[in-house]
């Protein structure tokens, strides 16, 4: 395998300075003569000389790079990226921040420690953080010193951090009151947490849903294990008319696994998810669901990075509101709040 040619290497064979060649590569030629510089490009040429590209970032003023870290968590199975509300995020981001002139990198990992690690490799103008709730965010900011927005974090404010968030506990009571009026009485919740945003979500709808009856079931993080442990509380599932899961991706789920046993959606069991991705309009039924913005909050995401690179005054918390997207995963039940056939 061929050796890499480093900057010392054409420094000795011109007899000029590692200092003048690294100049050279980086642009910065106004006190070095204009033979020299042929000279040293016209070797790096021939020597086919491939230059670091974190060097080169460090050595300007900024990058306009944004570093976008998403957690991998284990209940991603190491599917992250196709997770709807991730791909949402990070597609929405991607043109916000092009459109802003800057250029965005990518990195899931379950390390915490990675975080800082990836930012000072290249030199980042700013980071989003996605998924990493309950994280250390004042310690991560006195190691990094630059501006970073986090997308649902619970953390004290702090002037060089902003926390983008929407408003989850009222998602979820626009949830609960919507089905009371559809005319059920008992619901399932599906959550595999009750922390964070899935807690706001389901403190939500138990204010909507009021004198309605609920019932929780805390699933497993990996899908076997939920489908299993589906099956072995259908009874008790089968006693509820509408069940709320706190993502679409476990409604979606759900509502298949119920199909698939003989369970008809809506007419034994309406179904509503959260954050209204793909799946939604691609799925039978249709689902309802909670929708949010993820172009605004990639906006508001750009403009908040400015702001704290700036240092200019801001809201260091902005919650985006949400609404409800009804489609044909609920069915009205008859007074009372009963099934047609009794159940």
């Amino acid at each position: 395998m061929e050796q890499r040619v480093r900057i010392a290497d054409i420094a000795e064979e011109l007899g000029v300075s590692t200092a003048t060649v690294s100049n050279v590569i980086h642009g910065k030629t106004k006190k070095i003569s204009d033979e020299t510089v042929k000279r040293v490009q016209e070797l790096l040429e021939e020597r086919h000389y491939i230059p670091s590209m974190a060097g080169i970032l460090l050595a300007q003023n900024n990058s306009r790079i944004i570093g976008v870290v998403v957690n991998d968590h284990e209940k991603y199975e190491g599917k992250v990226l196709e997770d709807g509300f991730v791909s949402a995020s990070l597609n929405a981001l991607v043109f916000a921040l092009e459109k802003a002139g800057y250029f965005m990198m990518v990195k899931a990992t379950q390390d915490w420690g990675e975080v800082a690690r990836f930012a000072s490799m290249w030199n980042m103008d700013g980071m989003v953080l996605l998924g990493f709730c309950e994280s250390d965010y004042e310690k991560l900011r006195a190691k990094m010193h630059i501006p970073f927005v986090v997308y649902d974090g619970y953390f004290e404010e702090n002037r060089a951090i902003c926390n983008l968030t929407i408003d989850n506990f009222d998602g979820g009571r626009q949830v609960g009151a919507y089905l009371r009026q559809m005319g059920h009485r008992r619901a399932l919740l599906i959550a595999d947490n009750e922390i964070c945003v899935d807690k706001e979500r389901m403190e939500g709808f138990r204010e909507g849903f009021r004198d309605g009856r609920t019932d929780f079931l805390q699933v497993p993080m990996n899908r076997a294990g939920r489908r299993q442990f589906y099956l072995e509380n259908m009874e008790r599932i089968r006693r509820c008319t509408a069940t709320f899961a706190v993502s679409d991706i476990y409604a979606v789920e759900f509502m298949h696994l119920l199909q698939e046993n003989g369970v008809l959606v809506p007419e034994e069991m309406s179904v509503v998810g959260f954050d209204d991705n793909a799946l939604c309009e691609n799925c039978f039924p249709r689902l309802t669901t909670v929708g949010q913005d993820a172009g605004r909050r990639a906006d508001m995401a750009v403009r908040a990075l400015k702001r704290l690179r700036e240092q200019s005054k801001g809201a260091r918390t902005e919650m985006l509101p949400v609404h409800l997207v009804l489609r044909d995963s609920v069915r009205e039940l008859e007074a009372g709040g009963e099934k047609n056939d009794g159940r």
